[in-house]
């Protein structure tokens, strides 16, 4: 097995990736992570209409995405998982355009041998319209295959931790059994998410929901219970991806509330399983009343 170059893959230059998206782009994100499945809320239309469109603002992690496998950098691929993702959001997404993504090798935490790297990378998303940042992202890698390479042994970026305390609300949100099948269409085509016998391979029942798709049932989340749906009042949006997400499940996202700070954490209850944990958004105004909403 190849160690992987640590100096070489600090000074490597930044992945440049363009995409031209249109609004059918925007509402097929929203579909895949769970839009319009209550009819009866109409304040989802926002997003899968194409009259006054919006787009939905974890969508800017998708946009412009680079696949690893595709990115010669050493990894054992077929080990690798997307441990965790954090964005910082600085505009609001067009819900059309044109978009261009800048990522680079930002830090290489070298575990052990028996526990894996931990890569991280920074992306920054331009509106090509104005040559604006949309966001800046940071997503790690667990690289389950390439630890021992020789880097430096220390502490990964800290995880946010949510209080003891019981959450102050909480807002369910069932993933479809079309969830993978639609979202997959946003381009990101690992048979992991269709396939059975891919799937049964590497150790899931079954397909698996995309980690990404999961951080937009996040956002969906504090979209329906603290945001009355306006995406430009989420601001940053970090957390844990702890456990995979199945097409089918049930999701509870709890939330503990402080201002304009939010901490959360997302189960399947009939799992019992955490499946996005440590979990940290930041919105715009804050929020001043919190009652509890029973899924």
């Amino acid at each position: 097995m190849a160690l992987l170059p640590y100096d070489e893959l600090l000074a490597l230059p930044p992945i440049i990736k363009q995409q031209t998206y249109e609004a059918r782009d925007s509402i097929i994100y929203a579909l895949g992570v769970g839009l319009g499945a209550e009819h009866d809320d109409e304040r989802q239309l926002r997003f899968l209409w194409e009259r006054d469109l919006l787009a939905m603002p974890t969508s800017a992690s998708t946009l412009a995405w680079t696949r690893f496998a595709d990115v010669d950098i050493g990894m054992t691929y077929a080990k690798v998982v997307h441990a965790e993702q954090r964005m910082v959001i600085h505009k609001s997404m067009p819900a059309a355009g044109t978009v261009t993504s800048e990522m680079r090798v930002k830090d290489v935490v070298d575990r052990g041998a028996d526990r894996g790297a931990m890569l991280y990378f920074e992306r920054k998303l331009i509106d090509n319209a104005d040559a604006s940042v949309i966001s800046t992202q940071i997503l790690s890698l667990l690289a389950r295959g390439d630890g021992g390479f020789g880097g430096p042994e220390r502490p990964s970026l800290p995880a946010h931790k949510v209080p003891e305390r019981a959450p102050d609300l909480t807002c369910e949100l069932q993933v479809s059994t079309r969830s993978a099948l639609i979202y997959r269409l946003m381009g990101d085509v690992n048979p992991l998410h269709i396939d059975p016998v891919a799937a049964r391979k590497v150790g899931f029942k079954g397909p698996i929901l995309h980690g990404l798709a999961t951080y937009g049932f996040v956002g969906h989340a504090l979209l329906k219970s603290l945001l009355d749906y306006d995406p430009a009042r989420l601001l940053e949006l970090d957390g844990k991806f702890s456990s995979p997400v199945y097409p089918g499940d049930r999701l509870v996202t709890e939330l503990w509330v402080d201002g304009d700070a939010v901490s959360l954490r997302v189960r399947v209850p009939d799992r019992d399983v955490v499946v996005f944990d440590n979990g940290r958004a930041k919105i715009r105004g804050g929020v001043k009343e919190v009652g509890r909403l029973k899924g």
